[in-house]
């Protein structure tokens, strides 16, 4: 049994199904540089932002591009469509107020807009792209999240889905189970193909808070 006490759950993905906004959001940005949108998205799915306008226009203007994104995110975040993933909102619900977090490569105010229109609960502490100065694939954002929240990385549990998440996670020295996709990552500590499923494991631990 690993000695998790505290719960740190990444947003899209894992706790929200926002992939095909996701994917909205960078063809429509890409529409507007002339770009094709799947060739686009597809180098965004494994790179942060800056890194993708470097690789796919790396003649405009950085900070225009980033503009845009967040223009775009915004008006998604007011208008689009969202669906928490099955299970989520009763597992945050039932979990020790003080002893989980949010930890995302988003900014906190489109965390709050989707929690509220998916009925999930925010809890106290979300660390976001504004909290820290490296974002994942650097241990920092977890690092940052246990800091605050008073607790040994090593008594952490991470929940997430994408390899850049995993990796951040294990770096920070968590344990991290995957989520929501069909295969594992290859150096997570456990796989579960849905959060419904991890739900059961994840409350078992509560038991010892």
């Amino acid at each position: 049994m690993i000695p998790t006490t505290f719960f740190l759950f990444d947003v899209d993905g894992t706790l929200v199904d926002a992939v095909a906004n996701q994917r909205r959001v960078w063809h429509a940005w890409a529409s507007r540089y002339g770009l094709d949108g799947d060739e686009v998205y597809a180098v965004a799915l494994r790179t942060r932002p800056v890194e993708t306008f470097a690789t796919v226009a790396p003649d405009a203007d950085p900070d225009e591009c980033l503009a845009l994104l967040h223009e775009l995110e915004d008006e998604d975040v007011r208008t689009g469509t969202y669906a928490a993933f099955d299970g989520a909102a009763e597992l945050l619900a039932a979990l020790p107020a003080d002893r989980w977090a949010l930890v995302t490569s988003n900014y906190e105010h489109r965390v709050r807009g989707r929690f509220e229109r998916t009925g999930l609960p925010i809890p106290a502490l979300v660390i976001d792209a504004a909290s820290v100065a490296e974002g994942k694939p650097s241990p920092v954002p977890y690092l940052t999240a246990a800091e605050k929240l008073g607790a040994d990385p090593a008594e952490c549990l991470v929940i997430e889905d994408a390899p850049s998440g995993v990796r951040s996670g294990l770096a920070a020295g968590m344990t991290v189970w995957t989520v929501n996709t069909e295969a594992p990552h290859p150096e997570a500590h456990r796989h579960f193909p849905s959060l419904a499923e991890a739900a059961p494991e994840i409350l078992a631990l509560t038991a010892r808070v």
